[in-house]
């Protein structure tokens, strides 16, 4: 009898898809704990159906609710950075709740995947959502319980939201594994990169876009552009004329010289006409008198 051969086939381990990350056509919504060194797996984008749809979903009863967020788990091309996107969510059916518990079943969960193979054919759970009405926004230890055991990946997150204060947040794994259940992070809008949101969770804050990142060939270009306007505006200086005159002020120079040379003239020779004959001297014209009157004197004897 030969021997029996078995091969146990390598486990389908999930890889992440490669993608562009769509931060330039979001808005940035931050937690207050986004800036305390944290670091979370992964960062997340919702599109707005998904959060309207949560929102409806997180309203609508008064005992805690929940189900699951649908979409991808991608890498960026550029960065290598992991972010998840949250297309869709689906209430689950099934479960066991209360005012302040939310149990997801066998039956929740086997129902889930069959909604997704139906409906979003080729996408993941990239995590769960439920409320804390009049609770705040933190994992009790059964949630953390529930996401380690039924969302256990770690790029999968978990989304808390109080729905009568309009709070809420994301809980994300960090890169060491540890998951901090007090603190929150916030996620981006999809779809947000205009002025207009949807977003009405109060505990978080939108951010700022960035300026505009100009591109190397741009600011040389910009530089060329500016020392050839001003090689020309320096040549313009040393070719410009020393007179800057308009042709009409040169006109009435012309006019008022001439006006004052007519005037010059008959004053001359007005001067020219009314100069005394003798220019001589009054002692030569003494000597001269006294010559006369003894000559006359003479004749008279």
């Amino acid at each position: 009898m030969s021997a029996l051969s078995i091969r146990i086939a390598p486990a389908n381990i999930p890889q992440p898809q490669s993608a562009t990350k769509p931060a330039k056509t979001a808005q940035r919504w931050n937690s207050p704990y986004e800036n305390e060194r944290l670091q979370p797996t992964v960062s997340v984008f919702m599109s707005r159906p998904a959060y309207i749809r949560v929102c409806v979903h997180a309203c609508s009863a008064s005992v805690e609710v929940g189900g699951a967020m649908i979409g991808e788990w991608c890498t960026d091309r550029e960065s290598g950075e992991q972010f998840v996107i949250v297309k869709h969510v689906l209430p689950a059916r099934y479960t066991r709740q209360g005012s302040v518990y939310l149990t997801f079943t066998q039956e929740s969960i086997v129902d889930l995947h069959d909604q997704i193979e139906k409906r979003f054919p080729g996408e993941r759970i990239v995590g769960w959502y439920h409320t804390h009405p009049q609770m705040g926004v933190f994992l009790s230890h059964y949630d953390t319980w529930l996401h380690s055991h039924f969302f256990p990946e770690p790029w999968q997150v978990a989304l808390v939201v109080e729905p009568f204060s309009s709070i809420a947040g994301f809980f994300i794994r960090q890169t060491d594994g540890s998951l901090d259940p007090t603190r929150y992070f916030g996620f981006y809008e999809m779809d947000g990169a205009d002025e207009h949101s949807i977003v009405r969770w109060h505990n978080l804050v939108k951010m700022e876009a960035p300026p505009a990142e100009v591109k190397p060939q741009e600011v040389k270009l910009g530089e060329a552009v500016t020392k050839e306007v001003r090689t020309v505006e320096t040549r313009m200086k040393e070719d410009k004329p020393k007179e800057a005159r308009s042709p009409e002020v040169k006109l009435k120079e012309v006019k008022l010289g001439e006006a004052v040379t007519k005037e010059v003239r008959p004053v001359e020779t007005r001067l020219k006409e009314e100069k005394p004959k003798e220019t001589r001297s009054p002692e030569v014209k003494l000597k001269d008198d006294r010559s006369q009157a003894e000559s006359k004197g003479g004749r008279n004897q």
